[in-house]
Parts: structure tokens; C-alpha cells; sequence
């Protein structure tokens, strides 16, 4: 079978195929937390633990959110309309992470001291993006369902779920102002993010205009 009959079998895979694509990539999205808890198990984290699962569990919800946000685009360019099937899903992933994210840092960081995390949100910026982030994420994670969908309108529920443009700058910005000298890694994330963000934007022009 040449490659072009291959790409367009691929086009349209069987339910059974795309049921299989779903479950490998649920197991692949598994295997950062996986291998941060076998660190912690087996006690290779490093000198700092909480730092490195601090930074780990971050970077993974940028990934996320980014190849959340890369779907369309890559469906545009691809023509393959099943991989909308997996936005939900990495959505969530991305959702997950930033739980872990979060709890990092309230309990191994901050053992809850409410008042200390309290004075942190407000004189650190990049925090005060973050939690806002998290804050924003958790009704995208709530409405993900398909009764949700149903319950508030296709309309509004878009609405809301374009949220995650906001999301992922305000993602970016966390992790540009946490890093303090070398903001490459950063750099990095908020040229996807731009590229990705004006991809739609071209083609939001694009379907205006005819």
C-alpha cells in the first residue's frame, strides 16, 4: 500500500482503531507521573525532591495545555477529524498535572500554612498567574463531560472552553517570570503558544472574510 492510500485509511479509522488510539495515548500521558512517583519511590529525585516534582508536574501542564492547543491546527493540516476525539482527554491531562501542580505546593512546599500561601499569591506574581490559571482551568475540567455539554449549549459552552487561550498565556507567563536567568525553556513555550494562538487567529480572519 503506497503512503498516500495509507494517510487517507488513516483519515477515517474504524472505532475500533480510534478506541485503541485513545487507550495508548491515556498510557503514554501516564508516564510523567509515573516516573516522578518511581523517583520518589526509589528516592532519584535528586538533592531537592520537591523542587524537581514542582518543576516536573509544571512543565507537564504546559505540554498539555500546548498539545491541547495544537489539536485543531493539526487536524486542519491533516484532515484527520478523529483526533478532535483526543482533545478532551489531553485537556484533562492537563488538568490532572495541575492538580499535582498545585498540591505540590500547597503540601510538600507550604504544609498548608494558609496565611504564608495567602502572602505568597499576592506579593508573587508569577504564583498569582499561576493560581489564576488553575482557577480558570477547573470549570473547563468540570463542563468537559458530554451532559455538561448538552446542560449549558453548544454556544456557551464553546465560550467558556476559550478560556484556554487565556490559560495558556497565563501559563507561559508563570514559568517565564519564575525562571530568573535562563528563559529559554520559556522562550520555547511562548513561541508555540504564539504560533498556535495565530494560526487561529489567520484562519478566524480567514472564514470572516468570505
Amino acid at each position: 500500500m503506497s503512503l498516500p492510500d495509507r494517510l487517507r485509511r488513516f483519515r477515517s479509522p474504524s472505532p475500533r482503531r480510534i478506541s485503541l488510539i485513545k487507550a495508548a495515548v491515556f498510557l503514554v500521558c501516564l508516564i510523567p507521573f509515573m516516573h516522578m512517583a518511581w523517583g520518589i519511590y526509589t528516592d532519584n529525585l535528586g538533592a531537592n525532591p520537591v523542587e524537581a516534582i514542582t518543576h516536573g508536574t509544571g512543565d507537564w501542564v504546559l505540554r498539555f495545555l500546548l498539545i491541547t492547543l495544537g489539536i485543531t491546527p493539526l487536524r486542519k493540516l491533516t484532515g484527520w477529524p478523529w483526533l478532535l476525539r483526543l482533545r478532551r482527554m489531553l485537556g484533562l491531562y492537563a488538568f490532572f498535572y495541575v492538580v499535582l501542580h498545585l498540591m505540590t505546593y500547597l503540601w510538600l512546599d507550604q504544609a498548608f500554612d494558609w496565611h504564608a500561601i495567602l502572602k505568597d499569591i499576592i506579593k508573587r506574581p508569577f504564583i498569582t498567574v499561576g493560581f489564576a490559571a488553575f482557577v480558570l482551568m477547573t470549570p473547563l475540567a468540570l463542563t468537559s463531560t458530554n451532559a455538561m455539554v448538552r446542560r449549558l449549549g453548544g454556544k456557551r459552552w464553546q465560550a467558556l472552553h476559550r478560556a484556554i487561550y487565556v490559560i495558556g498565556i497565563l501559563g507561559v507567563l508563570h514559568y517565564w517570570w519564575l525562571v530568573k536567568r535562563d528563559i529559554s525553556e520559556p522562550l520555547m513555550y511562548a513561541v508555540i503558544l504564539a504560533t498556535l494562538l495565530g494560526l487561529r487567529l489567520w484562519w478566524w480572519r480567514r472564514s470572516n472574510a468570505t
